[in-house]
């Protein structure tokens, strides 16, 4: 009977989907900064992203862009060897990518699309500022708002991290600079080990050490985040400033030859199954199998077994 139970919330539970991800930074501050970023990220609701528009328009190194209003979000699909990973980078030097009602609708819209998108196989979120991954909210524009309008944003802002983790493929953030208050939440939002906020954040390093982190509004540095398993990897910052950045795309490589099928189903067992009991987070896995029996790409992993050969998975 109980495992019966278990099946059929596991059935009803994997329709919706979860949130992985993986950071590599680079030595860099990360805070959870509790003064800024508490008002902008505890809400209670979200509001449903927009469709985004088509991704076009070449670029230099890349195969497509999206130019997010004043590319304030920059979209790039990859090509060659890094063919699948799509790269969104933050752009607003003169605002230290504080998050404004701009690049929160650019990123709604720009989710809405990649979610859909069966090219994508991997997404590194990234800063192509300078020093800096994300300061949070845009507080300048914050002091021009009337009351009424300020939870409508943070609604917003939050549906908008809410749809990154809901990403059906691993997400990768790179973190080149401090990352503070909401921009913390931000990277929270991606798949392995990321910083910030009073429900991630809990999640990641455990409730005693988060509400220390989010009371004192303690800025920690990358050597300090690891070792409490706020992020997975730090490397040493390089001349061009793009350090977590290189390292993530090499991780990146690594999701590529794995099946889409196959990492869809696992990004959703994974993140389910940490919300449930043990004999439902089972179930989950079990309904997620399921979902890959009768896929071309198992057949295929099959085949390249028995004829030796790396497979040639197309997300079928």
């Amino acid at each position: 009977m109980a495992a019966t139970v278990a099946m059929t919330s596991a059935l009803s539970l994997v329709q919706r989907r979860g949130g992985l991800a993986a950071v590599a930074t680079t030595g860099t501050s990360v805070s959870s900064s509790f003064s800024s970023w508490f008002l902008d990220c505890l809400s209670l609701r979200g509001l449903a992203p927009e469709r985004c528009s088509a991704l076009s328009s070449s670029t230099r190194g890349y195969s497509s862009e999206v130019k997010a209003g004043e590319e304030e979000l920059r979209v790039r699909y990859l090509d060659d060897e890094h063919k699948g990973i799509v790269v969104l980078g933050i752009n607003r030097a003169h605002a230290k990518n504080a998050l404004n009602k701009n690049l929160v609708k650019m990123m709604s819209k720009v989710m809405e699309a990649l979610k859909t998108d069966k090219r994508v196989r991997t997404v590194i979120f990234r800063s192509e500022v300078p020093g800096v991954f994300c300061a949070g909210a845009d507080l300048k524009e914050r002091a021009k708002m009337h009351s009424s309008e300020v939870s409508s944003f943070v609604s917003k802002a939050r549906a908008a991290i809410n749809e990154m983790a809901n990403l059906p493929v691993p997400t990768i953030a790179a973190i080149d600079g401090i990352a503070l208050g909401g921009g913390l939440e931000l990277a929270l939002a991606c798949d392995v080990r990321v910083a910030g906020g009073t429900q991630r954040l809990p999640r990641t390093i455990g409730v005693s050490l988060a509400k220390e982190l989010i009371f004192s509004a303690r800025v920690v540095d990358g050597e300090e985040a690891k070792s409490i398993g706020l992020i997975s990897h730090v490397v040493e910052q390089n001349e061009a400033g793009d350090a977590a950045y290189i390292r993530a795309l090499a991780l990146a490589k690594e999701f590529l030859p794995q099946g889409p099928v196959a990492m869809r189903v696992a990004k959703l067992a994974i993140n389910q199954g940490m919300e449930v009991d043990l004999l439902t987070g089972l179930a989950i896995e079990e309904a997620c199998y399921a979902q890959t029996i009768p896929t071309k790409d198992r057949i295929e992993g099959l085949l390249a077994f028995k004829e030796k050969r790396p497979p040639r998975y197309k997300g079928e």
